[in-house]
């Protein structure tokens, strides 16, 4: 390997490890100066999708305000530009399969009567690590402001964020004793131990405790069964501690909530030492904290998200949609009526919105295969986990 390159994995760590020594990581500082939330979930806008902890974290540490992150190509599709000089941001996700060029035994590619490529889809025997090439909405143009983006969510969404954490909180059906100083998880007791509400700052405050706790409830036998042994301070305890905090800032970003750092800053030299020496380790991190917030929010939450993004429900003239094992082009648009290419056989016909071949395309469009990458995984012990 060359020594100018380094896996992505390894260079997320780097970064993270470096952030948490100069105290600027999004766990310890969850407000940015301007104001705005430290970690913004980020989303695909046309698809309606997350994505997954790993590239979620990489994402939101290139500091933009706007949760929306596409590909060019996704952006040309919709009407929308790439502004000139864009950096692109690389994710990884696990591939499956591809869309690949037809050729002829020398190599040469086989072109069709219309004078396109033909093109077959190759399924892999082991899934592959993919990667794709993504642009922030801040670095496109013709995109529609942001602000549009968030009042259609807004209105989409009939719960505040603080119903939306009780309400998690109450369909976990966790056991959760109020009193005392401290919040933390009793794993001997399966219970969660808060104090009282009033004895917080404000709701929201609490609430970010709450996810916190939940998040370590996880971890117990009869849900994700996690290792949750060692001593307060241990490397094996700061290890929890992270996966938490991770996961506490998936669920606040989704929650809209936000997240706080708590008594946790003993951790960080020890997770930036860990990052430096074993960089993998925040991967195993990432998708244990990606298991905790998709166990918490659940199926409902995930609805909710999907139908307040208010999908795109249009095809525009030079989009290429994988569907059915083949691709179609939409080759030109007049009023609501699209002149298709199927590029397997070259065949070309008319299709209108009304059309059922119209809604499977915008369908495969809006709904491609999962792209996101879930990277696969002292003697005094204590049974409070998340003081």
């Amino acid at each position: 390997m060359s020594k100018q390159f380094k896996p992505l994995y390894v260079q997320i760590a780097d970064k993270l490890a470096t952030q948490l020594k100069e105290g600027t990581s999004a766990f310890q500082k969850p407000v940015k100066d301007n104001g705005m939330p430290a970690f913004v979930k980020p989303i695909n806008p046309i698809t309606g999708k997350g994505y997954s902890a790993m590239n979620a974290l990489n994402l939101s540490m290139k500091g933009h305000d706007d949760p929306r992150w596409m590909s060019a190509d996704a952006a040309g599709f919709n009407g929308y530009l790439v502004k000139e000089g864009s950096k692109s941001t690389m994710i990884n996700f696990p591939k499956n399969s591809e869309i690949q060029a037809m050729r002829t035994p020398d190599g040469a590619k086989i072109i069709g009567e219309d004078g396109k490529t033909q093109t077959k889809t190759v399924v892999f025997e082991k899934t592959q690590n993919g990667k794709a090439f993504l642009f922030n909405a801040t670095q496109i143009d013709d995109i529609p402001p942001l602000e549009e983006f968030l009042e259609k969510q807004r209105e989409a969404q009939p719960l505040s964020p603080i119903e939306r954490a009780e309400k998690m909180i109450t369909d976990s059906k966790a056991v959760i004793v109020h009193g005392g100083q401290e919040a933390f998880y009793d794993r001997a007791k399966d219970e969660i131990h808060l104090p009282e509400k009033d004895r917080f700052e404000n709701e929201t405050k609490y609430y970010r405790a709450a996810i916190h706790q939940l998040a370590h409830w996880t971890g117990h036998e009869s849900r994700l069964n996690r290792p949750m042994e060692g001593r307060f301070g241990s490397v094996d305890y700061g290890r929890e501690e992270l996966r938490a905090a991770i996961a506490s800032m998936l669920i606040g970003g989704d929650l809209k909530t936000g997240h706080s750092f708590g008594q946790h800053a003993a951790y960080t030299n020890n997770w930036a030492k860990l990052f430096k020496d074993q960089p993998f380790e925040l991967s195993k991190a990432a998708n244990d904290a990606q298991k905790i917030a998709t166990l918490l929010l659940g199926v409902g939450q995930k609805r909710e998200v999907k139908q307040s993004l208010a999908p795109n429900t249009t095809l525009s003239k030079g989009e290429e949609i994988a569907y059915n094992n083949t691709t179609y082009t939409v080759a030109e648009k007049k009023g609501k009526t699209l002149d298709v290419v199927k590029e397997d056989t070259g065949e070309k016909f008319k299709v209108k919105p009304s059309d059922k071949l119209y809604g499977k395309l915008v369908e495969a469009r809006n709904n491609p295969p999962e792209r996101e990458l879930e990277l696969a995984e002292g003697t005094e012990q204590t049974h409070k986990i998340g003081r």
